[in-house]
């Protein structure tokens, strides 16, 4: 009898582990306009959404679509001073349609109509980490529109979200990696300042980008419009190869 009982532990155990162990499966699923009913007679500004989902019930999964959910959700929610009371992303493309048309009855004159373009894609996903990459193109007024990419990575066993500052196991090192590989990208030499070509670095020191990106062949560093150049110049990218990454990275 406990020799059964514990064929049945063990057997149990290795079924959890290799639950644990498997890396999570995603679908893409998407979302327009067109499938409002406030839009089937009246024309609506265009909002096209497509966002990875992660399959399965577990909490994990749960966690990380909610996550996934809620950028979309504040992406869409362009009212001033206040939070978005929005459930679901229907509910938010229809507080974004509903905005629109508030603003254009109010400024008859607006040169184009509002629109937002949303994709939430999976980098890369393995059994100690998943990351996923977040895009959006929206206009809402004015000169021109916004366009901003950022990174997010979770633990794929908790569903936790992975902060940039967790990826790695030196920070300090990494910075002056990056460093060097973006003088090199846009020939700056080690002796001149770093914005000597036009960046727009704080106190003329370089520093990484709010977002850093991970794929399965390289680490992505992105710096948004306005974040060390000009909108005109769009956002700054460089990508640095894993092999050259990987004795700082804390995910192997």
């Amino acid at each position: 009898m406990k020799f059964w009982l514990l064929l049945y532990l063990l057997t149990f155990g290795l079924f959890i582990g290799c639950k644990k162990g498997t890396p999570l499966v995603f679908s893409m699923e998407s979302f327009t306009e067109n499938s409002l009913e406030l839009c089937k007679n009246i024309g609506c500004p265009d909002v096209t959404i497509s966002y990875a989902v992660a399959q399965g019930d577990s909490e994990a999964t749960k966690k990380i679509n909610s996550e996934i959910k809620s950028y979309i959700i504040s992406t869409l929610h362009i009212e001033d001073e206040s939070e978005s009371d929005a459930k679901t992303i229907s509910e938010a493309v229809e507080g974004f349609i509903k905005t629109y048309r508030m603003d254009s009855a109010d400024f008859p004159d607006m040169s184009a109509e509002y629109f937002a373009e949303i994709n939430v894609s999976n980098s890369y996903s393995s059994k100690e980490l998943v990351s996923f990459q977040l895009e959006q193109l929206l206009y809402t007024g004015g000169a021109h529109g916004y366009q901003n990419i950022s990174f997010q990575s979770f633990n794929p066993n908790s569903g936790e979200v992975i902060f940039t500052e967790d990826l790695f196991n030196n920070i300090e090192a990494f910075t002056n990696l990056a460093e060097n590989k973006f003088r090199e990208s846009n020939s700056i030499s080690e002796n001149e300042s770093i914005n000597s070509t036009g960046f727009w670095f704080e106190d003329d020191l370089f520093y990484l980008p709010e977002t850093i990106g991970i794929t399965a062949t390289d680490i992505i560093l992105i710096y948004n419009q306005y974040e060390i150049a000009s909108y005109a110049d769009g956002s700054i990218e460089l990508e640095i190869p894993v092999e050259e990454v990987s004795k700082y990275l804390s995910y192997k």
